[in-house]
C-alpha cells in the first residue's frame, strides 16, 4: 500500500512533527509512505514539496489579507482563523498519481483550498484526514473557545468583529458543505476528547470518525542521565528544573499566565523546596516570560535539533503544561517518554496522556493553586522513581510506532472499500 501524507510544513510544528513521525512509523510496518509539504526544510528523500512558483507565497499572503480585512484591519485572531480560499492542484503530481490512499494532516495557510480537497475527493481515491485541531470540523477556526455553533451552523463567529449571521464564517461552512457533499473521508482524531467533540459537528454527520493518538520514535526520546543534561543546558546538577515548552511561550492558549500565578505560589508556600528551584522555558519569546517568574527563570529560546531537545526534556524534574485547550499534545508525550512526570490542566486530551498520580498530575481547570499543587506533588510528595518510571510505560504501551501504525493500516484498509449507503 502506498500512502501520501499531506502537511503544510515538513517540521514546523506540532502537526509537523506528528506527520514525519507517522511517515517514519509507516515505513517501519510495511507501507510505503511519502510525505508531500509546502514547506521542505530537509533533504529527506521520503519528503516531497510542492512546484516552487511564486503563487505558494501569494497564497498564504491572499487568505491572511482577506481574514484581516474581515478582522477590520487588526492583527487579533489573524493566525487563529484559516478559511482556505487559495491552495494548490496536488492531483496532477505523480506523487499523488502514485498513492493508493491520500492521507491529509494539517493542510492550512495555503497549502490547499477547499476546491483543491474537492478535487482529491472527485478523483475517487480514498481519503484519510488526521485532525490536529477542530478547524475541520468548523467553518474557519481551530478551537472553539466553548462556541458551539458548529453543532448546528456556524455564523456569528466570536472571533470575528460584526456579529453577521451570514458573514465570513457562513461563508466557509457552506463552502465546506458542498467541498463534502457526496463524498466520504475517514477522519482521525487524535485524541478521544476531540474526536467526541468532531461527532457533534453538524458538518461532519455521515462521516467516519475514530481516535488514532499520535506516535513518538521511543529510541530517540528516551530517560538520559538527568545529571549530564541538566550540566550540557548550563543548569546547576543539584538543581530542581520545572520546565515549560511551547513553540510560541507566548500564546495565551499555553497559559503562562497560570504558570507564572503557579510559581508564585509555589514560592510562597514552599520556600525551602524553591530555594533550589529553577525554571527552565524553551521555546519562542522565552525571554518576554521569565522576567515575570517568581523564580529564577533560563531562556533556552527556539530549539529545532531533536538530540538537544531531548536533552531538555531529561534536565527537567517536572515538565507544566498548562494550556487552556489542546488535543494530544506532542511536548507531553516528548515528556513521558523521557521519564519526566507531568503536570497539566483537566482539558483537551491532557486528562487522556496523564493519569491522575500515577505518572503526573491533572489539576482543576484554570486553577493555578492547583497546578501549583500539582508541581510540588511530583518534586516532593511522591515516589519519583516509580513516578517516572510509569511514564515512560505509558508511553511504550500506548504510542509506539507498532500499535499506532497497525490502527492507521486498519483505518487505510477501511477506507479503501467501497462506501455503502447505510455507513453514510
Amino acid at each position: 500500500m502506498r500512502v501520501l501524507i499531506v502537511n503544510t510544513s515538513e517540521r514546523t510544528g506540532g502537526a509537523a512533527v506528528a506527520a514525519n513521525r507517522l511517515m517514519e512509523a509507516l515505513n517501519n510496518n510495511g507501507v510505503k509512505a511519502k510525505m508531500l509539504v509546502r514547506d521542505k526544510e530537509t533533504e529527506q528523500l521520503t519528503v516531497c514539496a510542492l512546484p516552487q512558483t511564486w503563487h505558494l507565497r501569494w497564497h498564504f499572503l491572499w487568505e491572511r489579507l482577506v481574514i484581516w480585512l474581515h478582522l477590520r484591519l487588526k492583527r487579533e485572531h489573524l493566525f487563529e482563523l484559516d478559511i482556505a480560499n487559495c491552495g494548490t492542484d496536488i492531483t496532477r503530481l505523480p506523487e499523488f498519481r502514485e498513492a493508493d490512499v491520500i492521507h491529509l494532516h494539517w493542510v492550512n495557510q495555503g497549502m490547499l483550498s477547499l476546491k483543491d480537497i474537492r478535487r482529491i475527493l472527485a478523483t475517487g481515491k480514498p481519503v484519510v484526514w488526521t485532525m490536529h485541531d477542530i478547524w475541520p470540523a468548523t467553518a474557519i477556526c481551530h478551537y472553539t473557545r466553548g462556541c458551539q455553533q458548529f453543532h448546528t451552523v456556524c455564523g456569528r463567529c466570536p472571533l470575528l468583529p460584526g456579529g453577521s449571521p451570514k458573514g465570513l464564517a457562513n461563508k466557509v461552512w457552506e463552502h465546506k458543505e458542498k467541498m463534502l457533499d457526496g463524498h466520504h473521508i475517514s477522519y482521525v482524531a487524535c485524541s478521544q476528547w476531540l474526536a467526541d467533540e468532531a461527532r457533534k459537528s453538524a458538518l461532519l454527520r455521515g462521516q467516519m470518525i475514530t481516535n488514532i493518538p499520535n506516535t513518538i520514535d521511543t529510541h530517540l526520546f528516551r530517560p538520559q542521565d538527568k545529571r549530564k543534561a541538566k550540566e550540557a543546558l548550563g543548569l546547576q546538577a543539584f538543581k530542581r528544573v520545572i520546565l515549560f515548552v511551547s513553540q510560541r511561550v507566548t500564546d495565551p492558549r499555553k497559559g503562562m499566565s497560570y504558570f507564572v500565578e503557579a510559581i508564585r505560589l509555589l514560592d510562597e508556600r514552599y520556600p525551602d523546596l524553591c530555594e533550589d528551584t529553577v525554571i527552565a522555558i524553551l521555546g519562542g519569546h522565552a525571554e518576554d516570560v521569565t522576567v515575570q517568574l517568581a523564580l529564577p527563570g533560563q531562556p533556552l529560546g527556539y530549539v529545532s535539533q531533536p538530540q538537544r531537545i531531548v536533552q531538555v526534556y531529561n534536565a527537567a524534574d517536572v515538565f507544566v503544561l498548562p494550556s487552556l485547550e489542546d488535543n494530544l499534545p506532542n511536548t507531553l508525550m516528548e515528556a513521558m517518554a523521557c521519564g519526566v512526570p507531568c503536570v497539566g490542566f483537566q482539558t483537551g486530551g491532557i486528562p487522556e496522556m496523564i493519569d491522575h498520580l500515577q505518572n503526573g498530575y491533572v489539576a482543576q481547570f484554570r486553577q493555578a493553586e492547583d497546578l501549583a499543587r500539582g508541581i510540588h506533588y511530583v518534586l516532593a510528595e511522591v515516589n519519583y522513581k516509580e513516578l517516572s518510571a510509569n511514564c515512560v510505560q505509558k508511553v511504550a504501551r500506548c504510542y509506539s510506532q507498532q500499535s499506532v501504525a497497525k490502527r492507521y493500516l486498519d483505518v487505510y484498509e477501511a477506507a479503501c472499500q467501497p462506501v455503502k449507503k447505510n455507513d453514510r
